[in-house]
Order: structure tokens, then sequence, then C-alpha cells
């Protein structure tokens, strides 16, 4: 098959209203949430989603989709508009925050439509596994990989080959850390096999993962720091793109930077310049108090701006200074929209 576009086959295409304001797709998907998307034509995104392979676009106030090998079916609106959590009204919460915040104020113009995706816990938990200490095109060749070796296949297009995320027993197999290692995720080969298995073996396997939807942002984030690899930064990624957790403002090296070059914030201890637990609860805490209850669509939104201001590659993740280890203790890792690479279990 080939990769449609909108012009080419407009016959294969359906579509909801979705204007810009509300979703800016080519944002959206570029901006580190999710690193299984590819812009195989201008502005046309390709991607898995609900086990199935999808090319979206946008055009004329709509979001446009197609879906390769079977009909879209009666259940795809609603499919997209859980994806992109479209009954949130994005509008609303960037007219409180500029209210707010004249820094926000300043920047919102630029960058309309940025919001949250609502993504499947397992493969948002491993995706950022795989991102600690890294920039955002090697992450996405990490994640491409991943899904290549272990994930079920979902067809060719062009001769590019998709692949669904793989399974929790998929990545829980015991030969799955060597392959990784070849494969080039060095220490984070460890996290992503030991986690999977820890969640199978010993937390009830994937309804522990999803039930953490249902409880707060403070048991669901302490739940995943216990897993192996999964330090704060990458469990507040977790709870803001894939349990419900909107006031989750994950803390990395730029959202430090921002809070004191924009805010003037600075941490409880004067002398701090690098990231510790305390210190990202302070700055989490801070910008709820000052965003309210979808702090971490804010924080979003600036942190898209950050990304588009620098040069790239960037590494999206701070590194800390090495902890000792603790005998049979798992190395740490927090990750974007970051990470901590230490030889020890991250705070």
């Amino acid at each position: 098959m080939q990769h449609r576009t909108l012009a080419s086959a407009p016959g294969l295409w359906a579509s909801i209203p979705c204007p810009r304001s509300e979703l800016d797709l080519d944002l959206v998907l570029s901006s580190g949430q999710s690193f299984s998307w590819r812009e195989q034509s201008p502005r046309h995104w390709t991607g898995v989603l609900d086990g199935r392979l999808w090319t979206l676009t946008q055009a004329d106030g709509r979001l446009h989709y197609t879906v390769y090998g079977e009909s879209a079916g009666p259940g795809a609106p609603h499919t997209l508009r859980r994806f992109f959590q479209l009954h949130v009204r994005l509008a609303d919460l960037y007219r409180h925050w500029a209210s707010a915040d004249p820094h926000f104020r300043e920047v919102a113009p630029r960058f309309p439509g940025v919001r949250l995706l609502r993504q499947e816990p397992v493969e948002c938990l491993f995706s950022f596994i795989c991102s600690s200490n890294n920039h955002l095109s090697r992450i996405t060749g990490m994640v491409q990989r991943l899904c290549a070796h272990l994930g079920p296949p979902l067809g060719q297009l062009d001769g590019v080959s998709y692949h669904g995320f793989p399974s929790l027993q998929a990545l829980a197999q015991a030969e799955v850390e060597p392959q990784l290692r070849e494969l080039g995720f060095g220490y984070r080969a460890r996290f992503v096999s030991e986690s999977a298995r820890a969640i199978l073996n010993d937390r009830g396997g994937l309804g522990w993962l999803q039930q953490l939807r249902s409880v707060s942002y403070e048991e669901a984030q302490q739940n995943l720091c216990s897993l192996p690899g999964v330090g704060i930064k990458v469990a507040d990624c977790v709870c803001l793109m894939a349990l419900d957790k909107p006031q989750a403002v994950p803390v990395d090296v730029h959202v430090w930077q921002i809070a004191r070059r924009d805010y003037g914030w600075q941490p409880a201890s004067k002398g701090q310049k690098s990231l510790s637990q305390k210190a990202s609860k302070e700055l989490g805490d801070f910008f709820r108090s000052l965003w309210g209850p979808y702090a971490g669509w804010t924080q979003a939104v600036l942190f898209c701006a950050d990304l588009r201001q620098i040069p790239k590659p960037q590494i999206l993740q701070e590194k800390a200074k090495p902890r000792k280890r603790k005998k049979q203790t798992s190395e740490g890792s927090r990750g974007p929209m970051s990470g901590q690479e230490a030889t020890g279990k991250p705070g």
C-alpha cells in the first residue's frame, strides 16, 4: 500500500470538526509527547492508534483521518476525540492561563492548539523509560526499533513497515535485555525488561497500570516510582500523558530554566543549581498554584515554545550527579518532555 494524502485519495478520508486553535496537529505530534508518529508527507502524520494504522491531517477547520486495511468504522471519531482529549476546551484554558500569567499571554499567540494526548499507559511508560538523557530524534528511533523487533506487524506503506507497541509479555521475555542492548538501548534495556517483569509478576499485570488512572496523582506517582528505571520525571510524564493527571508538571532542565529565566523562580535552597525530587515538587507546586488544575497542559505549551528556540538535537534531560549504588538495585532514570542517568535509584 501507499501512504495516502488528502489530495490524492479524498474518497478514503473522513473528518471531524477541529479548529487549529483547539489542536495544532503538527505542534502536538512533534513535541515529544509521543514518538510513534511520522510526518511522511507535509502535514500528514502516520502512526498507530488502537492497534490500527492511521494517517491524520488538518484542513479547513477539520481533523481528517484515514485508516489502512479496513474502513475507519463508526468508532473512529470517538477514538480520535479520546486520544486528543477533545472534550477539553483548549481555548477556555488558554484564556484562563493568559489572565493569570503575563509570560504565557506573550508566548501563547505563537503556539495555539497545544494539547495533551491521552496515550495507552504501557506505550507511554516504556517510551519514557527509553527517553532518559536523550534527544527527540534518537528517542523516536529507539521506540521505532522497539516496536519493529517486539511489536505486532500492521503492514507496509511505501516500503516502510509499521508495528504496534509491544505487549508487557513481549517486553518481559528473558532475551529482551540483550536484544535491546544490541539495538543501542544501553542501560535502558535493563529497565525495560525489569519493569515489564515487575508489572507482570509483582503487581498484577496490565490492570495494575490501568487502575492508576483512578487513584490520586500522588499515589500514581509513588506507584510508578517503585518500578526499575522510573524516577519522578518519568512518573510525572506518564501521569500527565496516560493516567488522567493534568496537574502533573514534568520538570526537566528546560522547565527548570523556563522557571528561573521567565518567572524568577528560585528553589527554597537558594544555592541549588540542579534538580532534586524536593526541588521538582517545589517547582510543580509553584506552577500548579499559578496555572491551576491543568498546569501540566500549560507547561506543555511553554515546553513546546522552548524546544523551538534551541539548537537540535537537544538533550531533553538534566544530568544528575552519580549516586552510590546499593546491592540489587537498578539504575535510575528520568525522562521528555527527560531523564536522569544515574547509578542509583532516582529520587
